[in-house]
């Protein structure tokens, strides 16, 4: 045969994957082929394909009789908008995805070639889990992914699609990764799957409710985006691309942008004239960052705290912000989870933060008590203080307690904090302050409500307020909200060179 005719039957076969009865029935179930979606990920024409031709060493249970050149996974490199990344694609139509020795090494081939070049790598995951019949070989393999996972945290971005089912050894690559995505009823994550629950624990649970999307990204917070559908997805990776660096070194994308009026009147008119009554954080959100520029991370899991990619004249920054509709924007075990978490993420690609304050304090009860406020509470103190990138702070309303000094508090760190004129920075709210304070006065007052009411208001008047905190230097500038953009424009240029040297150590010793 002609040396060139075998190459291209070859790269044919090595196409076709699993063959077209399996490529099919991938379709059949809504779900798009390995290679297509490649192709929807990337820009036209620019993939480069790294070892087409692997075929597994697997001798047997009758493996030898089958061979699919590949062996079940896409790997290689590609730009996305221009810029490079490196990928792996799990084709399901080749024993189901699932990873043998030779499917793991081309994974960490790429994850080294990756990390070497400082580029982001992308998993598009749809696998069973391990390969039986390898036994030890495939779970050395998934080994030797995480512990790439591992030395790549922090120096390169690492997101993962999760596009089919993915179970057992397969969900610890994704949950070391920096960011997950799932798919709507077609996609699931567990260790043990829904037969093994039941015999175990006798629940009678689909693979749905035990690990789809919904439950990840509502429950347990192991997703930080679901999407409809597959074509979304990948659109989600793209547009979470372009908020990110390249690596640890670089800095995120920045777009053009022409300073025009930055002032904003609406701002003037979100918070409430009632201290009680909630409103949405993400109208302040709207109103500061560029327009329709803010992505949110982490929607539907712990919406008492909103964090998410956003631009401010077109520099790339990360928000934490308080949400006063959810809970009156408490902080409690998840919240705090979720917010040290994308801190962290910030720090490690040199995204400046901006943390928007109206919080009551931390979340009351045996439930956050037993399962560990202190410690998680402790993360998000322990994230922002040991963050370096530029950190601005705006009080809208609340600061109280330990709260106050866990977001982004000047003590912690920050750079330049801002409050509005509505700011209460205090211990704790009017109220209880006073019936502390001033229980004897008002238990022997003749009218012992109506004093109450007099010395909440005299509380209310000297502490409940910004200008103590300001007096101190603990807030920079009390500011009118309308001016609050412009601000934080002028705040993040001057802040671009900033530097800092943490202590010298192997790594600090986070309360996980």
């Amino acid at each position: 045969m002609d040396k060139y005719q075998l190459l291209n039957d070859k790269k044919t076969q090595a196409e076709l994957g699993g063959g077209k009865d399996r490529i099919a029935s991938q379709h059949k179930k809504g779900k798009l082929t390995a290679r297509e979606r490649v192709e929807l990920l990337v820009d036209e024409g620019s993939f480069e394909e790294i070892g087409m031709f692997v075929e597994h060493r697997s001798k047997d249970f009758g493996l030898e009789k089958e061979i699919y050149l590949g062996d079940g996974v896409i790997t290689g490199y590609a730009t996305v908008n221009g810029r490079a990344i490196y990928l792996f694609s799990q084709d399901f139509t080749v024993f189901g995805g699932s990873l043998s020795e030779t499917h793991a090494e081309k994974i960490v081939k790429i994850m080294d070639l990756a990390m070497r070049n400082g580029i982001p790598v992308i998993g598009l995951n749809d696998s069973g889990g391990a390969r039986i019949q390898e036994g030890v070989v495939s779970l050395g393999g998934y080994a030797d992914i995480f512990y790439r996972n591992t030395l790549a945290s922090g120096v390169i971005p690492q997101i993962s699609a999760i596009l089919g089912p993915c179970a057992g050894g397969a969900v610890y690559s994704p949950a070391i990764t920096d960011f997950i995505m799932m798919v709507e009823n077609s996609s699931y994550m567990f260790v043990t799957g829904p037969n093994v629950v039941k015999t175990v624990t006798h629940e009678d649970v689909t693979s749905e409710e035990l690990g789809g999307a919904s439950a990840h990204g509502s429950k347990s917070g192991v997703t930080h985006l679901t999407y409809p559908n597959e074509v979304e997805c990948i659109n989600g990776i793209k547009k979470l691309l372009s908020y990110i660096p390249q690596n640890c070194e670089e800095q995120a994308p920045a777009f053009a942008y022409d300073l025009g009026d930055e002032r904003r009147e609406k701002l003037n008119s979100i918070i409430p004239a009632n201290p009680s009554q909630p409103y949405d954080m993400r109208e302040v959100i709207e109103e500061i960052a560029d327009s329709e520029s803010f992505f949110e991370i982490h929607k539907d899991f712990a919406e008492n705290i909103v964090v998410g990619f956003a631009r401010i004249a077109g520099r790339s920054i990360g928000i934490v912000a308080n949400q006063p509709a959810v809970l009156a924007g408490v902080l409690d075990i998840n919240s705090s989870r979720k917010g040290a978490r994308f801190v962290r993420f910030c720090d490690c690609f040199n995204i400046p933060l901006l943390t928007l304050v109206d919080v009551p304090g931390f979340l009351p009860g045996t439930d956050q008590e037993w399962h560990g406020i202190i410690t998680n509470g402790a993360k998000l103190l322990y994230a922002f203080s040991e963050a370096t990138v530029p950190k601005i702070t705006v009080i809208t309303r609340k600061a109280y307690g330990g709260a106050y000094d866990v977001m982004n508090s000047k003590h912690i760190g920050a750079d330049m904090n801002y409050a509005w004129p509505t700011a209460e920075i205090a211990v704790m709210g009017a109220k209880g302050a006073a019936e502390i304070i001033f229980k004897k006065e008002i238990s022997s007052a003749e009218n012992p409500a109506g004093k109450l009411d007099e010395m909440v208001a005299n509380y209310t008047e000297n502490f409940a307020n910004p200008y103590k905190a300001a007096a101190r230097g603990f807030v920079d500038e009390v500011i009118e909200p309308a001016l609050t953009r412009q601000k934080l424009i002028r705040a993040f240029q001057v802040c671009e060179t900033k530097a800092v040297k943490l202590p010298r150590k192997k790594h600090g010793n986070i309360p996980l």
